[in-house]
């Protein structure tokens, strides 16, 4: 590509942004109504704790499998035979 080319296009580029940029300025003025704002409420809180209980089940999990690795590296060092229980799971 020209450096013509590739000016036009970042210009194509700016101008497109500062377009987006106006609607949205100009979009977010409208006033909301009072029942619209309390569902985005409701929904924003919902999603928080959905977000919530997926970190909490994640952290869990990472829990479990840390204490089960440290296990089996504890049977490791005393010479103990991990292959049964890992072709078990």
């Amino acid at each position: 590509m020209s450096n013509q080319q590739n000016d036009a296009r970042d210009r194509y580029l700016r101008e497109r942004i500062v377009s987006l940029m106006r609607a949205n300025t100009q979009a977010l003025r409208k006033p909301v109504p009072e029942i619209e704002l309390q569902q985005l409420k409701t929904a924003a809180n919902r999603l928080a704790q959905l977000l919530k209980a997926a970190e909490d089940a994640n952290r869990r999990n990472l829990e479990t499998a840390a204490t089960r690795l440290n296990q089996m590296l504890i049977d490791i060092r005393n010479g103990k035979d991990v292959t049964t229980n890992l072709k078990r799971r």
